[in-house]
């Protein structure tokens, strides 16, 4: 990837994670149905955040390394 789309995709993930957060900071339903399936989805939006701040990492990575000119 070059850097422009580096960028692109930092910027992707960065939202990505902020929309997860929000959903993950959302209070529990009042229904106790709504409330397991809200938990259940919890569960998936945590792997979901986990995998997202991998990529992101990977991301930054890459970009430190064409800024220090150790890309190819």
């Amino acid at each position: 990837m070059n850097r422009e789309e580096l960028v692109r995709k930092r910027q992707e993930l960065t939202d990505r994670l902020a929309a997860i957060r929000r959903d993950l900071g959302g209070g529990l339903a009042r229904d106790l149905e709504d409330q397991a399936q809200q938990l259940e989805n919890q569960d998936t939006l945590m792997e979901i955040a986990r995998v997202t701040e991998q990529e992101l990492e990977r991301v930054e990575r890459e970009l430190s390394a064409l800024d220090r000119g150790d890309a190819p």
